[in-house]
């Protein structure tokens, strides 16, 4: 695909902003162009400009949108948001209308032969997450989700002498010293517990929101239009649930096993909540240089190890598609978009002199290269799989990278890499938790603040046995969700972590048997991006389905082994 904007920096890259009346006048011309088409190859070439179109509008969206968390105090780019948050279910709208005009045409077998089945099926899947009724929903949807990543980067929590937003202050969660860890935990908590209300009022209203959305498209609650919503087109609810039992069944008692030895390691009787993210007394390995630093040890890492990783990594920095330091008014979290219309992706995050500052960073270029090999692909659904694809990406470039961490971690290396893997397998049991949790929600959206606090408690009950809050009384009382921003932002989106991280276990072990082929097989499933589903590209990369049975098994069990136990 031409893409005429290739070579700018991120600073140079703009894009007129739509309107409603230039967007109608550009469909519609598409529409008519569409109907009037003598033959196959031009409905075809119809369809591409109807992607270009597309590509170039959620480029701008996305720009809008993350300039917006680059500063959510700036009233001018939280304006451009909210003109995204009005004109998208708008935009949306026309392209459902148009994509019922594909699947209905009698023309379909030509175009899905060359577009491929899946797109077709993905489209098929689209159409019934969205009719007109629920467009004002929709906007009122995306307000609340700002609201929400406003309020959260609003955070000016004074520890120790000084003042530190919600990613600052994690630094000090991972010391050695326990005082430290705890009253950092405890100063967390109760800033979150000082802002409680408008958590909750923000989430009740979403919940009741998408209620609503669901019932108007005739679903009988939230759950079925959120499956939808995430393109789960080759697994249900059912196997999701089968697949957390698995979670109860062979990782929870491991981690049980994992979290007493922490305790010993720490010289405690007991890991509480300020315990569980540090390894053991020496606290965690901190990687070696501020974000100028890493920045740069970060080519080396990637220059040994694979050309293509290199070559995309230093067009990244040249191009300024980097965003990691953290600073007041930015919003939390990593995350990685894309910019279709200029041919990159673009990485933020907050570094905050911790480990997870490597750990994020591996991640998110995962997505980025992915995305990256993916950009040219037609139709743009392809650019991304859906998202427990994407994480398999992410998540596996995090075990590439071990062979090359000293460059981060010095002569603490190899530690890290047992507290990364250690944390991966601990991780598991809390996505399923998330996961579990949100369906209780959904399935009961007029439950009260309290009730949904008393669901958490029960999740932490079932998956995470071993968690103790003490004395730090909001955690105490089930409020540990609030903070996760997902549940917010995209609700289900989060057993997707843990079912990529059971295909990223794969990798991992096949890399510590033969690393070449293994990292080959990763590049090519990133350059096979979306253009199949969830589980045909798991297994195209050798790598076997979660929901087969005793796939947990063996990934976990050979993870048990080099942990020893």
């Amino acid at each position: 695909m031409n893409l005429p904007n290739q070579g700018l920096k991120f600073s140079e890259m703009s894009l007129p902003k739509p309107t409603f009346e230039s967007l109608s006048d550009t469909m519609g011309s598409i529409d008519s162009r569409f109907d009037q088409a003598a033959d196959d190859k031009t409905r075809i070439e119809v369809v591409q400009d109807w992607d270009r179109l597309v590509r170039n509008y959620s480029s701008w969206a996305a720009i809008t949108r993350l300039k917006f968390s680059q500063d959510t105090r700036d009233e001018a780019a939280k304006a451009d948001r909210e003109y995204v948050d009005e004109l998208t279910p708008k935009f949306t709208e026309m392209n459902i209308a148009w994509l019922r005009k594909l699947l209905a045409s009698e023309h379909r077998p030509a175009l899905e032969a060359h577009f491929g089945a899946h797109a077709f099926r993905m489209w098929a899947n689209e159409v019934l997450t969205f009719e007109p009724a629920i467009q004002e929903d929709l906007v009122q949807e995306s307000k609340l989700s700002a609201d929400h990543t406003a309020l959260t980067a609003s955070a000016e929590i004074e520890f120790d002498g000084e003042v530190y937003n919600l990613s600052q202050l994690a630094k000090f969660m991972d010391v050695a010293d326990r005082d430290t860890r705890y009253r950092a935990q405890k100063a967390r908590w109760d800033w979150v517990e000082a802002h409680s209300d408008e958590f909750d009022e923000i989430y009740d209203k979403l919940v009741k929101l998408r209620h609503s959305m669901a019932q108007k498209l005739g679903y009988k609650n939230y759950i079925e239009l959120g499956y939808r919503r995430m393109m789960r087109v080759d697994y249900s609810r059912e196997d999701v649930e089968v697949f957390r039992k698995e979670i109860l069944r062979t990782v929870v008692p491991l981690v049980a096993e994992m979290k007493k030895a922490q305790a010993k390691r720490l010289g405690i009787d007991r890991c509480m909540v300020w315990d569980e993210s540090v390894f053991d007394s020496k606290g965690n390995p901190v990687p070696e240089g501020d974000v100028a630093e890493l920045t740069e040890k970060a080519k080396s890492v990637f220059d040994q190890m694979h050309p293509e990783l290199s070559s995309f990594y230093r067009m990244m920095v040249e191009r300024g598609l980097l965003d990691l330091d953290s600073r007041t008014g930015k919003a939390g979290g990593g995350f990685c978009t894309s910019f279709a219309e200029f041919g990159v992706p673009f990485i933020f995050a907050n570094f905050n002199g911790t480990k997870h500052d490597a750990e994020v960073f591996t991640h998110e270029m995962g997505h980025a290269f992915q995305c990256y090999l993916s950009m040219d692909k037609v139709p743009h659904d392809y650019i991304w799989p859906t998202l427990e694809a994407c994480e398999i990406h992410s998540m596996s470039l995090e075990y590439f990278t071990w062979p090359y961490m000293e460059a981060f971690f010095g002569d603490d290396t190899e530690r890290f890499r047992t507290v990364h893997l250690t944390e991966s397998l601990s991780f598991l049991p809390y996505g399923t938790a998330i996961d579990h949790f949100q369906h209780l929600v959904y399935e009961k959206p007029d439950a009260t603040p309290q009730e949904r606090r008393e669901m958490w408690l029960e999740m932490e009950k079932l998956y995470l046995p071993w968690r103790d809050w003490g004395d730090i009384e909001y955690g105490a009382k089930g409020a540990r969700w609030q903070l996760q921003g997902h549940v917010y932002h995209a609700p289900f989106y989060y057993i997707d972590y843990v079912l990529a991280q059971t295909c990223a276990l794969q990798f991992w072990d096949r890399m510590n048997h033969d690393y070449k082929q293994a990292l080959e097989d990763y590049v090519a499933l990133c350059r096979r991006g979306g253009e199949a589903s969830f589980q045909s590209l798991a297994t195209s990369a050798g790598l076997t389905s979660p929901f087969e049975p005793g796939c947990l098994e063996g990934a976990v069990g050979r993870a048990r082994e080099y942990l020893g136990f």
